[in-house]
């Protein structure tokens, strides 16, 4: 249970969200220079389940599951199984509180071997607030939460190729409604956003042993800023671009090992350098860009150029090992600058498959212990239905 009062309540409207995405430029020791990119309802953006956490939140290209509705909605049909689905849940800043938590079901129907359609529910436990006033007294409660829920098509255009598109219907209720002066001056923010993605997957062979070979994009959270007051305050919601490949080998008939490689940017605009009187000398103003211009205008609107730009990508690589298809383990490495935000950790993961069941854990290394991600732990549980014999 925690307790604040009305002005920490609407500084929690502002930057909550943003900082359990562990943007943390003070925790960090970050100076004022730093220009972390933020948005609203930035929980769209955390890794939601545990196989990719656990290879330093790597999915873009890796070898499709249910939880493709979140990483590439474009690999689904090509599943082995008809049916798939995934249950996954994160206690969330744990380190710092101990009642926040992220759940994520998903789940996918192949309609033959060319489309399938899929389906993704988001919820964010932001835990119990108990309102006070300036003297302290109890004013109400409150429990914070946000969700979204997805609905995808994804069509093979041929063998190897795959496009999907999905729509999402997001809601984010931070506040709860404040009231000041009998006027209401917060309310529940709402939108809807899409993905528009590609896979495409290549047999192929190296040094005489069976692979794969897997390239993926996906462009998510395309959608109208979201208000939590009045229309002319909006803010962008987390548009993200991601590329990535991945690469798997045969060992033998019971080994494999995959690598994979994602890259990832926001496509919303670069906070403007500011004076100590926050006047703008270099850059423009969010609040006076459409969602087509800030996106657009986010590979090039950096106060400092394209050396600031760089900087906005966020880069991940990971390693899978299977043995049987049975038995899994994991590790990866997730970096960003430390003028964005400073998240750089390892991860490890391990998972089991039995029959149509799997079960997978990650954990996360932050390379700085005083990072609140550190030490999160993620839990997936899967069900495939229909899955092809194996030889």
């Amino acid at each position: 249970m925690k307790k604040y009062t009305l002005l920490t309540l609407l500084l929690i409207f502002t930057s909550f969200a943003y900082q359990a995405m562990a943007q943390q430029s003070t925790l960090s020791g970050q100076d004022a220079s730093s220009r972390p990119v933020s948005t609203a309802v930035p929980f769209l953006g955390i890794t939601p389940d545990a196989r990719a956490a656990g290879m330093g939140d790597v999915g873009v290209a890796t070898a499709p599951t249910a939880n493709a509705t979140f990483w590439n909605p474009a690999k689904l049909v090509f599943n082995e199984s008809r049916i798939g689905a995934s249950l996954s849940f994160t206690p969330w800043l744990s380190k710092l509180v101990n009642d926040m938590s992220i759940s994520y079901l998903s789940g996918y129907y192949k309609l033959d071997d060319k489309q399938a359609f899929g389906m993704g529910i988001r919820y964010f436990n932001m835990g119990d607030i108990t309102f006070t006033d300036e003297s302290g007294q109890i004013t109400g409660n409150h429990v914070p939460r946000e969700f979204a829920v997805s609905l995808t098509y994804s069509r093979k255009l041929s063998e190897n190729l795959g496009v999907a598109v999905s729509g999402r219907y997001i809601h984010s209720n931070v506040t709860g409604g404040i009231a000041l002066n009998n006027q209401q001056i917060t309310k529940a923010g709402n939108t809807a956003a899409a993905d528009i993605a590609v896979f495409y997957s290549k047999p192929i062979f190296i040094a005489g042993r069976d692979a794969k070979w897997n390239f993926g994009a996906n462009i998510s959270n395309i959608g109208p800023k979201i208000s939590y007051s009045n229309d002319a305050e909006r803010d962008f919601i987390p548009t993200t671009l991601r590329l990535g490949t991945a690469l798997t080998v045969e060992i033998d008939e019971f080994q494999k090992i995959t690598w994979a490689a994602d890259v990832s940017k926001l496509m919303v605009p670069t906070p403007p350098q500011v004076d100590a009187n926050g006047v703008i000398i270099n850059g423009t103003d969010p609040r006076d860009k459409t969602l087509l211009s800030g996106i657009f205008g986010s590979f090039s609107d950096a106060p400092d150029g394209f050396s600031e730009e760089l900087k906005e990508f966020i880069w991940s690589t990971g390693i899978e090992y299977w043995y049987r298809d049975s038995f899994a383990a994991r590790a990866g490495y997730f970096s960003e600058s430390l003028d964005k935000g400073g998240r750089r950790y390892f991860s490890v993961g391990a998972g089991v498959r039995y029959s149509q069941f799997g079960l997978d854990v990650a954990y996360l290394l932050a390379t700085d212990q005083a990072n609140p991600l550190a030490e999160t732990l993620r839990f997936s549980l899967s069900f495939d239905f229909g899955a092809k014999k194996k030889k």
